[in-house]
């Protein structure tokens, strides 16, 4: 049973009511009574719930006409009918409408105990799916994380020892080196592994909507919110919840996570309900936080609480020799989403890659073979396929005139190859190539090619 979730009790018999109130606040739940549907709907305008029991014969407003608005207004919320043995047939239909179990009259104190259990259970796992559905949506992100460098076995060595613990943990390190895969592999290997993973990217969210991202709100709480949802934080119970690029949040926000993450309690947007939760924090930002508490741009407590365990990554540039591992990694990995049959990176190619400094770091490796694996014709990757990237093009000027002709040659072939896969479709083929479509529009007409789609 979960401690101090609140239960709202729907009856417009007071015997059955006290009967409820009285098994649920043994258990250490927060109990609430309405007499009927009006009064009811009344006290769910002004709080949350966590779960209602709902009678479904009363008079004035029926308990089907109650569910259905509660389904419409609160739609997270989940509802337990009761009824008597004759209506069998409407907590049928109950169940149809939306509740999510029923109790026929009588019942036993234990069996109220059993189904609230299974009730509180079913909302909180629909809630971790519905996030998992939103996190997955685009496609499954890679957990896998590859290195043979000394900094990177450092690091291994480092996420081994601290995901056991619950100590906060702030990732650093440029765009593009892999911190939101330390973050993952943290809850991997932690005992909150079986618990949700909930990212929130800071850098996209301001005020009212990051606040109500994290902490959830209440429906008429602000302009468009027609609904009551739940934040991240709620949504990470149990779980982990990784705030990614933490620099971005504003001063007036810093001081209400400050208070949630030392508390580990909260309110929703527009509601003066507190809720627990059990969460672990893990931050990452690509800026220094340091220069950013020296110049009063972020909260020096909120920097040392974040902090806990810091872990630092290393750019690209800095541990070129995990380059070949993790470009046959990356050669493996689009081949198979691909479905071609390009066996290898050619010497050559692999002199191109060694030689780039890689500002976009791994990210941009991996988006570099990607684009090879495209342009590809045979079964190994050469030095041209890489030419619409950085890699070979900065290696390349650097020697004759003659090989910028050749540059701007091979430039043409390839996206003539892109718009032969792509069947002439502008706006894939400037995908394949990394480029925006303007941009492809831009080369076509420098090439005498005339954009048609």
């Amino acid at each position: 049973m979960y401690k101090e979730a609140h239960i709202l009790i729907v009856d417009d018999e007071a015997a059955m009511r006290d009967a409820c109130r009285q098994t649920l606040q043994r258990d250490g739940l927060q109990v609430f009574e309405a007499r009927n549907g009006n009064e009811a709907l009344t006290l769910m305008a002004k709080r949350l719930y966590d779960l209602v029991i709902l009678d479904l014969k009363m008079p004035g407003i029926d308990g089907m006409e109650v569910l259905r608005r509660i389904r419409l207004e609160h739609s997270q919320t989940p509802v337990v009918v009761i009824t008597g043995y004759p209506s069998i047939e409407s907590a049928i239909g109950a169940i149809k409408s939306g509740a999510v179990d029923f109790l026929p009259k009588p019942f036993s104190s234990e069996s109220l105990r059993v189904i609230i259990g299974k009730a509180l259970d079913y909302s909180r796992l629909r809630r971790q799916n519905d996030l998992m559905r939103g996190q997955f949506t685009v496609g499954a992100r890679p957990t896998e994380m590859i290195g043979r460098t000394s900094q990177m076995k450092a690091i291994f060595d480092l996420i081994d020892r601290v995901a056991p613990t619950d100590s906060t943990v702030l990732i650093t390190g440029e765009s593009g080196t892999g911190k939101e895969l330390v973050a993952r592999s943290l809850h991997l290997k932690s005992l909150r592994s079986s618990g949700p993973f909930v990212a929130v990217d800071c850098a996209t969210l301001v005020g009212t909507l990051f606040e109500s991202e994290l902490f959830g709100h209440v429906k008429g709480s602000f302009t468009g919110a027609v609904a009551t949802t739940h934040g991240r934080f709620e949504m990470a119970d149990t779980g982990t919840l990784f705030l990614d690029e933490v620099s971005c949040i504003d001063p007036a926000m810093q001081a209400k996570l400050l208070r949630v993450i030392e508390e580990r309690e909260f309110t929703r947007v527009g509601s003066g309900q507190t809720i627990a939760v059990d969460v672990r924090i893990i931050a990452a930002t690509n800026t220094d936080l340091v220069r950013a508490v020296e110049e009063g741009a972020f909260r020096e407590d909120l920097f040392y609480r974040l902090s806990v365990v810091p872990i630092v990554l290393p750019p690209l540039r800095q541990r070129k020799a995990d380059i070949p591992v993790l470009a046959e990694h990356f050669l493996r990995l689009h081949c198979r989403r691909r479905n071609k049959e390009v066996v290898q990176i050619s010497v050559a190619a692999m002199d191109s890659l060694l030689q780039h400094d890689w500002p976009g770091n791994v990210r941009e490796l991996s988006n570099a073979i990607e684009r090879a694996v495209v342009l590809a014709e045979g079964q190994e990757i050469l030095p041209d396929h890489l030419l619409h990237h950085g890699v070979v093009r900065q290696y390349t000027v650097k020697t004759s005139p003659e090989h910028v002709v050749a540059l701007s040659e091979s430039e043409r072939m390839h996206i003539e190859k892109a718009l032969q896969e792509s069947r002439g479709n502008k706006s894939l083929a400037a995908r394949m190539l990394g480029i925006d479509r303007k941009t492809l529009w831009r080369k076509l007409r420098q090439y005498n090619r005339q954009p048609t789609r």
